[in-house]
């Protein structure tokens, strides 16, 4: 989600960013999880919701991809650059969200200190994964992309590298097993697995990988992986379907990082599609968009249950005004002193 200095921006990247933040904001807006209703499953909703999953995991994979260079050559000075700023980011969107109310008809109700008690107390309950994720439930993806590059860059200072690979797939394998599948492996965890190193770190490494060792596949070679990851991590939501766990509620499954793989190589395979001014202009405020559109998706949530909005009518205001208006809000704080604070 984040560029390092210097780092290419290939047109095909820049483009696939931005639908994948588009893709994320799907997820979080809930689309289509009312109507259309097939034996009382909202099977649209959750195709949807799954097939927008490959965001985060090639989000990562960019990261991976972009910083490899520099933390190949310059492991703790580049890690020591490349932290400081999304820890900064982390930190004040913690506080912002931690005060900013979330539920007005609470808010009314019992009024400011008691509405966000509530909220306080229910983080607490679970106090080292609310610590992974910060004020607000999508923000995990900063601190486990700090924490992926910082066990890359020390590897690399320590020059045990080859260590990589094995303790990702190691760390990706437990994440899925005490994940998803927890129901199914009662494997603990100490945290929710989508935090943390589980899958940060593989999805990190492929991309780190795929730079330093200059990876190119056939495009017939790329569509089948896609095929393969794709249909593989469907049949993971339908089999897990079947005992009794949600079809939606998957962040990342065995097969996941083969298609959200694929379409990186699919970007590097064409690396001029998107090469427009628009495409460059909008992937410079991704991140910001990511880390801004859920407070706002949270005051369209709130008037559309204030007015009693409901299906499709429902999934447009939230998806559209989610957008716009957070496209408008970055492009404001970008004119602002606080643009490095909250949007790097």
């Amino acid at each position: 989600m984040t560029h390092t200095n210097k780092a290419p921006r290939l047109a095909s990247i820049e483009l696939m960013r931005i639908i994948a933040m588009l893709a994320v904001i799907v997820i979080h807006a809930g689309l289509f999880m009312h109507n259309p209703l097939f034996n009382d499953q909202p099977i649209v909703g959750y195709l949807a919701n799954q097939l927008s999953r490959f965001a985060v995991p090639f989000f990562f994979i960019v990261t991976g991809f972009l910083i490899q260079p520099k933390l190949h050559q310059h492991p703790l000075a580049t890690l020591i650059n490349y932290v400081r700023p999304l820890l900064t980011i982390w930190l004040v969107w913690s506080v912002i969200t931690l005060l900013i109310p979330s539920n007005f008809r609470l808010l009314a109700s019992v009024g400011y200190i008691a509405e966000r008690t509530e909220y306080w107390q229910f983080l607490w309950q679970t106090p080292l994964n609310s610590f992974l994720e910060g004020g607000l439930v999508h923000l995990w993806f900063l601190p486990a992309l700090i924490i992926a590059v910082t066990l890359i860059a020390c590897l690399e200072k320590l020059n045990a590298l080859k260590a990589l690979l094995p303790l990702a797939l190691i760390l990706y394998l437990y994440g899925v097993l005490a994940g998803c599948y927890a129901i199914l492996t009662e494997l603990p965890s100490p945290f929710l697995t989508r935090n943390g190193p589980f899958l940060s770190l593989l999805m990190v490494t492929i991309g780190y990988f795929i730079r330093q060792y200059q990876y190119n596949l056939k495009l017939s070679l790329i569509l089948v992986l896609f095929s393969i990851g794709l249909l593989g991590h469907l049949s993971e939501d339908y089999w897990l379907s079947l005992h009794d766990v949600t079809f939606n509620t998957h962040d990342f499954l065995f097969f996941t990082p083969l298609w959200a793989t694929a379409i990186f190589f699919l970007c590097l395979r064409f690396p001029t599609v998107g090469d427009t001014p628009l495409v460059h202009a909008l992937s410079k405020h991704i991140l910001g968009v990511y880390v801004a559109h859920l407070s706002i998706m949270i005051v369209f949530y709130n008037l559309v249950g204030l007015y009693q909005i409901s299906g499709y009518t429902k999934d447009v205001i939230i998806f559209f005004g989610t957008l716009i208006s957070t496209l408008l809000f970055v492009k404001i704080i970008e004119k602002t002193p606080f643009n490095k604070l909250l949007m790097r």
